[in-house]
Formats: structure tokens, C-alpha cells, sequence
């Protein structure tokens, strides 16, 4: 007798976003053109959960050969990462603030990015978790449109430069997501309040059952109807360059959710402290240095720091 047991295929998530160059400057030095962009961050990220993953994104073919090799030596799928020969990759150039909490933006080159066509790859048209990095609302929308099945969840991650300039859009895609994660600033201009708990409760009726406020070194907080969580950052020695983290922490969220399988409300706060650890080495050196040479005896050593930083006995 014969059983044929099938290995059950490890859960897929579909990543969207910007796989870029950037260069940087803060109070501690400035970078030349390194590898950036949302999906990059995002990916490395979730390459740290047991699942399978999948870039959509486009460079140009200026765009160097070790650093796709680098995405798939993290078990990253980039079938869908478009190159176009004679194309030049997306570039972003900032200065940060002696607070690290502001920057300036000192150049945004879209080159390929500005004619961008989204193509998911039809073995991740069915991916249980998509996230949805920072990129225009109608690509993100383009990828939704090219899912085969509705996914367990769908992550949306956005920022302040869509809501000036493709407002309409934007809300139009934020109808169709279960989770949105922006920072502060950003859900008080979506939203028109200032207190963030007003803020989340008018994002909830624009769509999201889930809504995530990053507040940077202050930690995360996650809104679900009248529930609401709060997940504290690490207090750091040095915070080095905080590019990325944002996408960082998607990362994290959705890669633990994308792993457990689970979408309820109390995961999540699992998943919001894994996204808030794994974002805390990303600061730590210049771009991607510090994602790259993570292993998984420092992230299991820095989840316990969180969960001592938050745990306490209390007679009442």
C-alpha cells in the first residue's frame, strides 16, 4: 500500500513595492547610491518567517546583478521583479535631522517606476497574504485586480506624498484592504484628527478592520473596532539610519501573520511585536547593512528584551 503524503506547500505572501537605490545622509555620515526601496525591506524582512515570498516590482537593467542574486539567496521569488533594459532604477536621496525623526527629501527620480505595469507571478495569484508597500495606489490596486483568490489579508502600507497627489486613488484602494499601516503624521492628515484615536476610528470607515499607527522610537499602536494595542520600540543606544524601518516592520507583521496563519485581532499583536523587533536592527546601520547580516539567535535574543521591556505584575 502505497500514501502518497504531500508536503503541505509553505504559506505564500506576494510583496508590492519599490526595489531601489538610495543614498542617505544623517548626523553619523551619508552613503552613495546603495540598495533600497520598500519591497527590498519588506522582503528581507519576512525572509526571516518560514513561508514563501514574491517581489512585484521594476528596475532598470542599471540595476546590479549581486543584488538580485542577494534577493534570492533570501528565498525570495523575483519572477515578477521586471527589468527594463535601458532603464534607469528608482532612485531616492534624503537627509535626516539631528532628531532622526525628520529628513528632507533631496531627490525622487522615478525612471522606470513612472510607466510601471504590475505583473504577479501566476503561481503567487493565489498568495494567502499580500502586502502592499509604499508605491502609487494604482499599482497597488493593479495587483489586487490580479489576484485569482481572495486573499487571507491584505496589508497596505502608504504615505503622506500619495495623499497629496493621488488622494482619489488612494481611498479607492484603501476600500479594499483589511489592514493599513501608516506613521502619525500620516493618519492625522488621512484622516483630519489629531487625536490618533479619532484618527484610527475614521480610517476604519474608509475600509480597513485594522488599522496600524507607527509612532517611530515611540512604538506602534494597532486599532481594531473599540480595541486597541500598543507595542513599545526598543530603547536603542544608537539609532544609525532609520530608512526602512518602516518597511521593515510591514515586513515582520506580515511575514509572522503570512507563517501562523492566523488573522485574528490577538495575533496580530504577536505580529506587531515581531514587525517592531526586526525593524529595530534595521536602524542600526546604513539601509539594508544590518537586515543582511541578521541571523536568528540575535532576533530570538532581542524578542525576549521585548517581552521583559513590557512585562510586570501588578496587585490590584
Amino acid at each position: 500500500m502505497h500514501f502518497n503524503l504531500k508536503l503541505k506547500e509553505m504559506n505564500k505572501l506576494l510583496i508590492v513595492g519599490t526595489v531601489a537605490f538610495d543614498a542617505i545622509e544623517t548626523p553619523f555620515g551619508k552613503t552613495d547610491k546603495i540598495l533600497g526601496g520598500a519591497g527590498t525591506y519588506i522582503g528581507l524582512s519576512a525572509s526571516h518567517f518560514n513561508l514563501q515570498s514574491a517581489i512585484v516590482s521594476v528596475v532598470g537593467d542599471d540595476f546590479p546583478q549581486e543584488y538580485l542574486d542577494l534577493l534570492t539567496s533570501r528565498n525570495i521569488d523575483i519572477s515578477g521583479l521586471e527589468v527594463v533594459k535601458g532603464g534607469k532604477t528608482f532612485f531616492w536621496s534624503g537627509k535626516y535631522h539631528n532628531d532622526l525623526n525628520s529628513r528632507d527629501t533631496l531627490a525622487t527620480e522615478l525612471n522606470v517606476l513612472a510607466d510601471f505595469q504590475p505583473k504577479v507571478p501566476q503561481n503567487f495569484k493565489n498568495a494567502d497574504v499580500v502586502m502592499l508597500g509604499n508605491l502609487h495606489p494604482m499599482v497597488q490596486s493593479s495587483v489586487l485586480d490580479q489576484m485569482e483568490a481572495k486573499p487571507k489579508l491584505v496589508v497596505l502600507d502608504t504615505m503622506n506624498f500619495w495623499m497629496d497627489c493621488a488622494l482619489e486613488d488612494l481611498l479607492n484602494v484603501i476600500k479594499r484592504v483589511d489592514v493599513i499601516t501608516i506613521n502619525d503624521e500620516e493618519a492625522r492628515q488621512l484622516s483630519g484628527e489629531y487625536s490618533l484615536v479619532k484618527a484610527a476610528a475614521k480610517i476604519h470607515t474608509m475600509g480597513p478592520k485594522y488599522v496600524v499607527i507607527k509612532k517611530g522610537e515611540h512604538g506602534a499602536l494597532i486599532f481594531h473596532n473599540k480595541e486597541v494595542f500598543f507595542a513599545p520600540a526598543l530603547p536603542l543606544e544608537e539609532v544609525f539610519d532609520p530608512t526602512g524601518a518602516g518597511d521593515t516592520f510591514a515586513g515582520g507583521f506580515a511575514g509572522f501573520i503570512t507563517q501562523s496563519e492566523n488573522v485574528s485581532f490577538e495575533n496580530m499583536k504577536t505580529a506587531i511585536i515581531h514587525g517592531s523587533n526586526l525593524a529595530s536592527f534595521c536602524v542600526e546601520k546604513f539601509g539594508t547593512e544590518r537586515m543582511l547580516k541578521l541571523n536568528k539567535e540575535e532576533v530570538v535574543a532581542r524578542l525576549k528584551q521585548f517581552k521583559s521591556l513590557t512585562q510586570f505584575d501588578i496587585a490590584l
